[in-house]
């Protein structure tokens, strides 16, 4: 089972994090000029390689991705307040990071916060977040909803397709980051617009030095694998079997943290790649501590040691699950959806007949 906490007492998972939230600057300069010179060398050697083996150019592509993935690690970062004490400081260097990540740094910062508070909550859901129905949500759609929303939850459109179309197109445009029919700020506007023109510069720079080729081959691909590893890291920290869900009412921050994200068990390389993300529960809890804290924190806490863990292998099994049973509790998939619709075509009980949100019986496994 998953750890569970006494109560949502916000103040005092503060106190018991604080003494992790002090950012080091040393460490996060260390941690940037590294990363951008393992991603330039990265880059060029894929760049060299053109000239011998498309196949080791893919290769050094990945590792570019690689890079490009740690690099989206610490502007998300700085849009926490985790990376540099200094906020100006943070906002300069997020938003040139989103240049390279092709990321607006203030606006996705707002869509990111609205994750955060509101993660979960089956009543708040929809920004920055996988969008996710329940069960009964699901089979109330006309077939051409059905249809849609099987689609988007198809992992070559949401890991691939998509992923690549959010970052290169759909992150172009202020409107996509929207919230609830709110438009965006000035400057989060504005820094969507920058991110392009930015974005645009760097690419114009490559195609100069290197030559279309090796700007579309090598930083293209790397981004577009890096914006695949993203989507689907991002999908595996909240859509696990035992995800929270809860209505606004029952909702508790706490318990969307420690309950409804993730941790991930993964090898040395990818946790320095992802930086440390994959304690995805943890970062819920105390968002303030920076990627380089995230295991010491949990080291130092049983309660956060005794979070269910998911391996490569489970992680890569959690591509079949949908939608949310609420009755169930838990996530479920095409094959379960399935049962239910033939246990109320013919009319036979199955499971709880009191849904909650919904009407009809549910899947109770």
């Amino acid at each position: 089972m998953p750890p569970t906490a006494p109560h949502d007492d916000v103040i005092e998972w503060g106190v018991m994090t604080r003494p992790f939230c002090t950012p080091d600057w040393r460490r996060s300069l260390w941690q940037l000029g590294s990363t951008t010179v393992l991603l330039v060398v990265a880059e060029l050697f894929a760049s060299l390689a053109l000239r011998q083996s498309i196949a080791l150019t893919f290769v050094l592509d990945l590792v570019a991705a690689g890079f490009l993935v740690r690099l989206f690690i610490f502007q998300h970062d700085c849009g926490h307040g985790s990376f540099f004490a200094s906020h100006r400081v943070a906002d300069i260097v997020g938003t040139v990071l989103g240049f390279v990540t092709l990321t607006p740094y203030f606006a996705w910062r707002h869509a990111h916060a609205v994750h955060h508070a509101t993660s979960g909550n089956l009543d708040r859901r929809g920004i920055g977040d996988i969008s996710t129905l329940t069960l009964d949500e699901y089979l109330a759609l006309p077939t051409l909803g059905r249809l849609k929303y099987r689609l988007y939850r198809n992992p070559i459109v949401m890991f691939g397709i998509g992923a690549t179309w959010l970052f290169f197109v759909l992150q172009r445009f202020p409107g996509v980051f929207r919230q609830a029919g709110r438009r965006l700020g000035r400057r989060e506007q504005l820094g969507v617009h920058i991110t392009t023109l930015g974005a645009a510069a760097v690419f114009a720079a490559l195609v100069l030095v290197g030559g279309w080729q090796s700007a579309v081959l090598v930083h293209g691909v790397a981004l577009a694998v890096a914006a695949s590893a993203g989507v689907f890291l991002f999908y595996i920290q909240h859509q696990h079997e035992d995800a929270y869900w809860r209505p606004h009412a029952e909702w508790e921050l706490s318990r969307a943290a420690l309950q409804g994200a993730s941790s991930l068990r993964l090898p040395a390389l990818l946790r320095f790649f992802t930086g440390n993300i994959g304690i995805h529960h943890v970062h819920h809890l105390a968002p303030r501590v920076a990627n380089y804290n995230l295991a010491r924190l949990q080291r130092e806490h049983q309660l956060l040691r005794d979070a269910p863990t998911l391996g490569i292998g489970a992680a890569l099994r959690t591509v079949r699950l949908k939608l949310y049973d609420e009755a169930g509790g838990r996530m479920i998939g095409w094959r379960e959806v399935r049962a239910v619709r033939r246990a109320r075509h013919h009319k036979r009980p199955f499971g709880d007949a009191s849904h909650g949100r919904g009407a009809g019986d549910s899947l109770m496994v």
